[in-house]
């Protein structure tokens, strides 16, 4: 069965608040780097997935990020996904 390999990208929405984002920022002019203006924090999951082809790959990866990965009220989610062809598979 195929295997392909994702990276889903989690950031929150534009709208909602970002005090990690800015206690990071803070904490950047503290350490002497000026001039950061904005910082926002998100996370990155990355996988590797059995599936038969790459369209039910894709559908299974959707469903997990809108459910599972990311908080749809607050967060965005970008997926990219890739077949993991010429390695060998475990």
């Amino acid at each position: 069965m195929p295997l392909f390999r994702a990276r889903v990208q989690v950031s929150l929405r534009p709208s909602v608040l970002d005090p990690a984002g800015e206690a990071t920022r803070a904490a950047a002019a503290r350490l002497g780097v000026d001039g950061v203006r904005s910082l926002r924090i998100g996370k990155a999951i990355e996988l590797e997935l059995e599936a038969t082809d790459k369209t039910t790959a894709q559908a299974q990866l959707e469903l997990l990020s809108d459910r599972l990965f990311a908080n749809p009220v607050i967060e965005n989610w970008q997926l990219e996904l890739h077949e993991k062809a010429g390695e060998e598979q475990q």
